[in-house]
């Protein structure tokens, strides 16, 4: 199998099949695209070679393409089914669905007024958008709301009990979380911190670290010099 990704400080969509793989030990061949969104970019060419969307992630498996996060993760589940990518009891598996269906269709205002930057520290952005935006506000809120209900019926140390699909989904909001400095209560940033801690996600993050590829289009609060506004 290959998945074609974007830039790993930046692709939070790339992020979620990418640490699901590595999370199951899963053998894939990463084919990395830098981000460049001009109409002619060598980004836009390659991802349309293998996506009529032209989005990341792709996973190829033999020349068979499956674009959208989700839709990767739902193949992987059929493919590799004794890996309990989702939970294995039918009422947990569907409320495990429901909330990586609502992380795929909603909280926009944290998508748009925090986006994924893994490399970035940016808290006093994030006191600032805390303040001003009452939908970052209500996103936060109605995520803390889930992943408590679900740590308290799986019993944790992920949403469902060990690392699975959900968790991938949601991968990208703790790099939010964390890189923002938004509020959390003592048993979300314990979540947070188990989740970067895993090592399929550990793996994303060092690896995005080590990127140095600033794009400014994924840069709205810094500087081209990196500093802080």
């Amino acid at each position: 199998m290959q998945l074609v990704i974007g830039n790993k400080n930046y692709s939070s969509w790339s992020m979620r099949p990418w640490v699901l793989l590595k999370q199951l030990g899963l053998h894939f061949e990463e084919v990395r695209v830098r981000f460049d969104f001009g109409p002619a970019s060598q980004f836009r060419r390659t991802v349309a070679h293998h996506s009529p969307a032209g989005k990341v992630p792709v996973l190829l498996d033999d020349r068979f393409a499956v674009w959208d996060s989700l839709a990767i993760i739902e193949y992987l589940n059929e493919k590799f089914p004794a890996r309990n990518i989702w939970p294995e009891d039918i009422q947990a598996r569907a409320r495990a669905r429901c909330l990586a269906a609502e992380m795929h269709a909603g909280f926009g205002a944290l998508r748009q007024h925090c986006p994924m930057n893994i490399e970035a520290r940016l808290p006093g952005v994030g006191a600032r958008v805390w303040a001003e935006q009452a939908g970052v506000r209500a996103d936060v809120e109605r995520i803390e709301v889930m992943w408590l209900e679900a740590l308290a019926a799986s019993g944790g140390p992920f949403l469902y009990g060990e690392f699975g699909a959900v968790d991938a989904m949601y991968a990208p909001v703790c790099m939010r979380l964390r890189g923002y400095a938004l509020p959390m209560s003592p048993h979300i940033r314990s979540y947070v911190d188990r989740v970067a801690a895993a090592p399929g996600v550990a793996a994303w993050i060092a690896e995005a670290l080590a990127e140095h590829d600033f794009v400014p289009e994924d840069e709205p609060y810094r500087n081209p010099d990196r500093t802080l506004k």
